[in-house]
């Protein structure tokens, strides 16, 4: 056995120690339908309709103020075909995995936090794959949603461990994939590629969560991988927790490329995300920080992106 698959081998032990439970019957549900060409609103909405508690959250979804219907919507077949039903497939399985998710007592990690910056890093992944013309964005706004999601379950099983990390990562601004390969020869990312898979979700989604923190590679082809560049690019973007933009001058060397084959300034696109987030976040019962990408990338004394 060579000494990759060992370091993997040591990962599925580590996950193996995991109670992680499955997916909920609805989520299921929804997954299956998404692997159904033929599957259209009738067929979701019916899925739904099984959950009182998960209708009342989508027609709230639907509703918000981001939609901006003319009307209020209380048919959920009516909800689904306005929205899409990728759309309602990313909400129910945030809103599944999220509720799994233990909130382990490590040092700063603050799943509420977590949950905040992993919607913020998808509103700016489907944004910049929207503008890139990728015509699978929802699909990168489930992976950009998601790449983080093994980090409240590895910290719960090996806390003593993630605690130095977290500590680490805040003071020495270190990535924390960086200080986890070092420790541990494996990364959260390679974790919640495994979890994708084993909650049977789209292998291009388990696939983009598994390499999000390949910014060296994935950041300098934007034509050859725009999912994974989007993705990539939003791995890099600041925490609500974060004072000072580590990755800032990356990010905008990174960002660069991207506007040759069309984003806008990062001004431009990074302010239309903390809009989104301001209008959505309430909806999904986010707290909405004051620290905007705004805010990070104008820091005093900071050139301003053009």
């Amino acid at each position: 056995m060579d000494a990759r698959r060992s370091k993997l081998t040591n990962l599925e032990q580590v996950l193996r120690g995991c109670q992680i439970p499955a997916l909920p019957q609805s989520a299921l549900k929804i997954l299956e339908l998404s692997k159904d060409p033929s599957a259209g609103p009738p067929e979701y909405a019916l899925a739904i309709e099984a959950d009182p508690g998960l209708a009342a959250q989508v027609l709230r979804f639907v509703n918000s103020s981001f939609f901006g219907f003319s009307r209020e919507i209380s048919n959920l077949r009516l909800a689904v075909t306005l929205v899409g039903v990728r759309t309602i497939k990313n909400f129910v399985l945030w809103g599944a995995v999220f509720t799994l998710l233990p909130s382990p007592r490590c040092g700063p990690f603050d799943l509420q936090l977590l949950r905040q910056d992993s919607f913020r890093r998808a509103l700016f992944a489907r944004t910049v794959a929207r503008h890139l013309r990728f015509p699978e964005a929802e699909e990168v706004f489930l992976a950009a949603l998601l790449q983080d999601m093994a980090l409240p379950i590895l910290a719960k099983q090996l806390t003593l461990r993630y605690m130095v990390l977290f500590e680490q990562r805040q003071t020495e601004g270190v990535p924390l994939s960086r200080l986890e390969e070092s420790t541990f020869g494996w990364t959260h990312a390679q974790a919640g590629g495994m979890l994708a898979r084993r909650w049977n979700l789209p292998e291009n989604c388990a696939a983009l969560i598994e390499m999000h923190n390949q910014f060296d590679q994935l950041s300098t082809c934007p034509e050859g991988e725009p999912g994974g560049y989007a993705v990539a690019l939003s791995a890099v973007l600041p925490s609500f927790a974060d004072e000072i933009w580590a990755e800032r001058e990356q990010f905008l060397e990174a960002y660069a490329l991207g506007q040759e084959l069309g984003l806008p300034p990062a001004e431009e696109l990074l302010q239309g995300v903390d809009e989104q987030f301001r209008e959505l976040a309430p909806v999904l019962r986010i707290a909405v920080p004051p620290q905007t990408l705004i805010r990070c990338l104008n820091v005093a004394g900071a050139p301003r992106a053009q």
